[in-house]
């Protein structure tokens, strides 16, 4: 007796599971992400204060200054000294400018480490304000006790 072979169609797997289970996971982790971080450096730890107040309306053009302990500044994910964060300054700046905007329009947030000396961030505002910046906001940690 001969046995007949049928074509065996390849089998498809059900891809809803998986699209399902991948949306799931982008919904997880937009939870999960601490917007209040974005800004943070791991060499910065901010000063407390209690006479911190939040800004009224959300910066624009805003370009984050870190300054640690020692002295050096971080900007996007570079180091600089003071002496060479114009090379950095003039990057941000080149793209505001790019946008149509001016060096007034943007906004310096600087993130001075609580044991930086002061001197370190008037000579990072100098600089600044050498690059025809004008609006600054020092960021600081709130003292609730």
């Amino acid at each position: 007796m001969r046995v007949k072979r049928d074509k065996v169609d390849m089998a498809e797997g059900d891809m809803t599971p998986m699209i399902d289970m991948t949306f799931q996971l982008i919904a997880f982790f937009m939870v999960l992400i601490n917007f209040a971080q974005t800004e943070a450096n791991d060499h910065v730890v901010l000063p407390n204060s209690k006479l911190v107040k939040p800004p009224e309306a959300p910066l624009v053009f805003p370009i984050v200054l870190h300054v640690a302990a020692d002295g050096r500044v971080y900007l996007g994910g570079d180091d600089y000294t003071a002496e060479t964060l114009r090379i950095g300054l003039d990057r941000e700046l080149a793209v505001i400018r790019g946008e149509g905007k001016t060096p007034a329009d943007a906004n310096v947030v600087i993130r001075g480490h609580k044991d930086c000396a002061a001197g370190e961030i008037q000579e990072v505002v100098r600089v600044c304000q050498d690059s025809q910046l004008v609006n600054f906001a020092l960021r600081v940690k709130e003292d609730r006790s």
